[in-house]
Protein backbone atom coordinates (compact mmCIF):
# COMPACT_ATOMS: atom_id res chain seq x y z
CA UNK A 1 0.00 0.00 0.00
CA UNK A 2 1.48 3.58 -0.93
CA UNK A 3 0.11 6.23 0.86
CA UNK A 4 0.09 10.12 -0.33
CA UNK A 5 3.12 11.66 1.99
CA UNK A 6 1.58 14.70 2.05
CA UNK A 7 -2.30 13.03 2.81
CA UNK A 8 -1.62 10.19 4.66
CA UNK A 9 -4.10 8.52 1.86
CA UNK A 10 -3.92 5.53 0.43
CA UNK A 11 -2.68 6.48 -3.53
CA UNK A 12 -4.27 5.02 -6.33
CA UNK A 13 -2.25 2.25 -8.16
CA UNK A 14 0.50 3.78 -9.42
CA UNK A 15 1.05 1.52 -12.89
CA UNK A 16 -2.68 1.65 -14.27
CA UNK A 17 -4.08 5.06 -12.04
CA UNK A 18 -6.97 2.91 -11.32
CA UNK A 19 -8.69 3.03 -7.72
CA UNK A 20 -9.72 -0.42 -7.32
CA UNK A 21 -10.76 0.09 -4.01
CA UNK A 22 -13.23 2.55 -5.15
CA UNK A 23 -14.33 0.57 -8.04
CA UNK A 24 -15.10 -2.70 -6.02
CA UNK A 25 -17.09 0.06 -3.42
CA UNK A 26 -18.84 2.16 -6.49
CA UNK A 27 -19.38 -1.14 -8.73
CA UNK A 28 -18.31 -4.66 -8.19
CA UNK A 29 -19.90 -4.89 -4.73
CA UNK A 30 -23.27 -4.37 -5.62
CA UNK A 31 -25.61 -7.20 -5.93
CA UNK A 32 -26.40 -6.74 -9.43
CA UNK A 33 -22.54 -7.29 -10.33
CA UNK A 34 -21.85 -10.18 -8.14
CA UNK A 35 -24.71 -11.51 -9.87
CA UNK A 36 -23.61 -10.68 -13.00
CA UNK A 37 -19.99 -12.09 -11.93
CA UNK A 38 -21.34 -15.15 -10.40
CA UNK A 39 -23.58 -16.15 -13.31
CA UNK A 40 -20.21 -16.24 -15.84
CA UNK A 41 -18.65 -17.99 -13.56
CA UNK A 42 -20.60 -20.43 -13.55
CA UNK A 43 -20.53 -20.60 -17.40
CA UNK A 44 -16.94 -21.07 -17.26
CA UNK A 45 -17.26 -24.03 -14.72
CA UNK A 46 -19.85 -25.32 -17.02
CA UNK A 47 -17.67 -25.15 -20.04
CA UNK A 48 -14.79 -26.66 -18.24
CA UNK A 49 -16.53 -29.92 -16.79
CA UNK A 50 -17.52 -30.66 -20.64
CA UNK A 51 -14.00 -29.81 -21.72
CA UNK A 52 -14.41 -27.36 -23.79
CA UNK A 53 -12.49 -24.74 -21.88
CA UNK A 54 -9.33 -25.05 -19.18
CA UNK A 55 -8.36 -22.93 -16.91
CA UNK A 56 -5.20 -20.67 -18.82
CA UNK A 57 -6.18 -21.15 -22.20
CA UNK A 58 -6.64 -17.73 -23.11
CA UNK A 59 -10.38 -18.50 -24.02
CA UNK A 60 -13.14 -16.82 -22.51
CA UNK A 61 -17.00 -18.06 -22.78
CA UNK A 62 -19.23 -16.02 -24.62
CA UNK A 63 -23.00 -15.50 -24.29
CA UNK A 64 -24.20 -15.16 -27.40
CA UNK A 65 -27.09 -13.64 -26.77
CA UNK A 66 -25.26 -11.06 -24.31
CA UNK A 67 -26.90 -12.06 -21.55
CA UNK A 68 -24.93 -13.49 -18.62
CA UNK A 69 -27.91 -14.91 -16.43
CA UNK A 70 -28.50 -17.26 -19.85
CA UNK A 71 -26.58 -20.22 -19.57
CA UNK A 72 -28.13 -22.49 -22.03
CA UNK A 73 -25.81 -24.58 -23.87
CA UNK A 74 -27.26 -23.07 -27.23
CA UNK A 75 -26.32 -19.32 -25.36
CA UNK A 76 -22.51 -20.73 -24.62
CA UNK A 77 -19.27 -20.48 -27.00
CA UNK A 78 -15.84 -20.50 -26.62
CA UNK A 79 -13.97 -17.72 -27.94
CA UNK A 80 -9.92 -16.43 -27.65
CA UNK A 81 -10.14 -13.69 -25.14
CA UNK A 82 -9.14 -11.16 -27.99
CA UNK A 83 -12.25 -11.69 -29.94
CA UNK A 84 -14.40 -11.48 -26.66
CA UNK A 85 -13.42 -8.40 -25.19
CA UNK A 86 -12.93 -6.71 -28.40
CA UNK A 87 -17.46 -6.57 -29.56
CA UNK A 88 -18.63 -3.11 -30.09
CA UNK A 89 -20.49 -2.04 -27.39
CA UNK A 90 -23.18 0.43 -26.95
CA UNK A 91 -23.89 3.35 -24.93
CA UNK A 92 -25.88 1.23 -22.67
CA UNK A 93 -23.08 -1.29 -22.50
CA UNK A 94 -24.92 -3.87 -24.45
CA UNK A 95 -23.09 -5.86 -27.39
CA UNK A 96 -23.03 -3.94 -30.61
CA UNK A 97 -23.91 -6.49 -33.62
CA UNK A 98 -21.85 -5.98 -36.83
Amino acid sequence: MVLNPSTGKRMRNKTTGRNYKKEYANYQGKPAAIAKRTSRDKARRLMQKNGLVKKGSGKDVHHVNANPSDNRPHNLRVVPKSKNRSFRRTSTGKMRRV
